[in-house]
């Protein structure tokens, strides 16, 4: 029995290390670098990231679009025909007039300009473009800091993964040590023989929850690959650990400070202002298209029967136009696009109370993760010196060792509250970066 329950501690342990032993040359990463690498300031931005700057590229390309309104339209064509026609049917009717003309050939060049000198509903429908640029520029700034935010927040899982996988090698070999100790005081003949047993117990929870960790942090190893757009299979060294100043970023820790730079600086409330006044900006130009409109237009060319008997001929134009009735399908355009205003205007709102609020949270759990980490730092020397008590005591024969067994236990939960007090300061920094619009300056 004893030598299966080492065997299978020896084979948790042998996972545990099987990530590195796939991956002899990992790439070295700090929790700074794969922040950079999140915001594609150091390589191939993550596909999120990527996205949003095509987004980008295509509200732009829709400012030219809207432009090209205002701007001058040139056109070539040519043309030949061999045609004949009723000129009765033209309403040419008078004695002599054959019934049927033709067939003749007609040649035609024609160079043709138009230029809008006035379209007020056109200039409207520019500024309106460009300000869902702006707001698809502020998306993407949005997408770039949720993207810093999950690659750190990955990065925090994977080591704390680590820090757990470590705790528990130390649970299993001092399962094993305990093992052996409880053997030892049985052949001493001061220990029943299901003390022995209870030790053996404990070894085999202890290399489950090895198992458990091993493949736990595996799994935030795939997530945060994929998080930062890489290969699940892509070997990284993690070079940080949950130190107490990891996830620091240029945030300032007083409340009203962090709140006035969130409203300043959060991308996604500079988004949601831009799409409402992109919104009323389209409702300007709609409103503008009951004004006149004003058009230049040119046409220049050459016409006959063949190509060496064209003459020139042109044409200059100037149109006015001036929309009257459309079937009240503009008046409907128009307060919808109103309404788009005033939809955008309360998430905008809304947006102020919430940055405000994710200020206030966050705030509160770094000084809760605090107060956690003291108390999981002082559990932990009680439960190391519980255990060293119990362990003297076992082996001075004066208890049995279910003391040992409960004091293990606790040093078991005492060094996984450890991790997770330190592991949440670090996402409690994240969040404070994050909801003040500065996750991309966390390192």
């Amino acid at each position: 029995m004893a030598l299966r329950l080492q065997t299978v501690l020896l084979l948790a342990l042998a996972s545990a290390g099987s990530l590195r032993a796939q991956n002899p040359a990992p790439v070295r990463l700090s929790f700074a670098d794969a922040v950079r690498q999140a915001t594609g300031a150091t390589q191939a931005p993550p596909p999120t990231v990527e996205l949003a700057g095509l987004r980008t590229d295509e509200s732009r390309a829709r400012v030219k679009q809207a432009r090209s309104g205002l701007l001058p339209s040139l056109s070539l064509a040519g043309s030949w025909a061999n045609r004949d026609f009723n000129p009765q049917a033209q309403g040419l009717n008078f004695p002599g007039l054959p019934s049927i003309i033709g067939p003749f050939d007609a040649v035609d060049g024609r160079v043709q300009l138009r230029q809008t000198i006035l379209d007020l509903s056109n200039i409207a429908r520019v500024s309106a473009a460009k300000r869902q640029v702006t707001a698809s520029t502020a998306e993407g700034s949005a997408t770039v800091e949720t993207s810093a935010q999950a690659v750190a927040v990955g990065y925090a899982r994977v080591i704390r993964g680590m820090a757990i996988v470590a705790a528990r090698r130390a649970d299993s070999s001092l399962a094993a040590e305990l093992v052996h100790l409880a053997v030892a005081q049985q052949q001493a003949g001061v220990s029943a023989s299901i003390d022995v047993t209870r030790a053996r117990v404990q070894l085999a929870e202890s290399a489950g929850r090895l198992v458990l960790a091993t493949s736990q942090f595996g799994r935030n190893r795939i997530d945060f690959a994929r998080a930062l757009g890489l290969d699940a299979s892509t070997p990284i060294e993690f070079t940080d650990t949950l130190t107490a100043d990891l996830g620091a970023a240029d945030v300032p820790l007083d409340r009203d400070a962090a709140v006035a730079q969130a409203v300043a600086a959060r991308p996604d409330l500079a988004a949601e202002l831009a799409r409402g006044a992109a919104a009323r900006s389209t409702a300007k130009s709609i409103s503008a298209e009951r004004l006149p409109r004003l058009e230049l237009a040119a046409d220049v060319g050459l016409s006959g029967t063949q190509p060496d008997n064209v003459l020139a001929t042109n044409g200059v134009s100037l149109q006015v136009t001036l929309p009257v009735l459309d079937g009240f399908r503009r008046e409907g355009r128009l307060t919808e696009q109103r309404a788009v205003a005033e939809e955008s205007d309360v998430r905008a709102k809304d947006l102020r109370l919430q940055v405000a609020a994710d200020v206030d949270g966050a705030l509160l759990d770094i000084r809760s993760a605090a107060a956690q980490q003291m108390i999981a730092r002082e559990r932990l020397a009680l439960a190391a010196q519980e255990l060293s008590q119990a362990r003297q005591r076992f082996q001075a024969g004066v208890a049995g060792n279910i003391e040992v067994i409960n004091a293990q236990e606790s040093l078991v939960l005492a060094r996984e509250a450890d991790v997770d007090a330190r592991f949440a300061g670090v996402t409690a920094r994240i969040a404070l970066a994050r909801s003040v619009g500065a996750a991309r300056t966390l390192h």
